[in-house]
């Protein structure tokens, strides 16, 4: 039996009917072809999954498609701007060299920006608390770390990672 849903992502409505069992992560890749979002585990251990459910990091193969109805997703496709400019998170990543494989980066990347639009101020210990359920098997996160940092300055202003250093 499919149910109805109706929320917004990335800046756009969706109307859709879905089964009650569906996840939103399933939802996102398999619906709408938003495969930025990437599933790992399963289990919400990996947070490979993270999107933005009304402007909060959560891991979607954890919550249903259902519980979305009415919400606002953002996903990794949906941080650039209009025209294509990556947002600074993500321009930073490249530049930082935070990634290797990039499986784990879109996940990073959505759980950094909600914790930097959360809290502009955050120090190098927050970023690697917001970061400790994301998993990357590739890097030692040292890059990671300072792509966030790098992320903020260019969001919040240089004097906003003064702390983090």
């Amino acid at each position: 039996m499919a149910i109805p849903i109706r929320l917004t992502v990335n800046g756009k409505p969706v109307d859709a009917q879905v089964e009650p069992h569906t996840l939103l992560v399933q939802f996102l890749r398999e619906h709408l072809r938003l495969t930025g979002t990437h599933v790992g585990c399963d289990t919400a251990q990996c947070g490979a999954c993270t999107v933005h459910l009304d402007g909060r990091a959560v891991k979607s193969c954890n919550v249903l498609a259902v519980q979305a109805d009415g919400a606002s997703v953002t996903t990794i496709e949906g941080l650039a701007a209009a025209n294509g400019e990556m947002h600074p998170v993500q321009q930073a990543f490249r530049e930082c060299h935070g990634l290797q494989c990039g499986f784990c980066t879109p996940g990073m990347v959505m759980a950094a920006t909600a914790l930097l639009k959360e809290r502009p101020n955050a120090d190098a210990h927050a970023i690697r608390e917001q970061l400790e359920g994301n998993l990357c098997r590739c890097t030692g996160y040292h890059n990671i770390v300072r792509a966030v940092q790098q992320g903020q300055a260019a969001m919040h202003g240089a004097a906003a990672t003064a702390s983090a250093e």
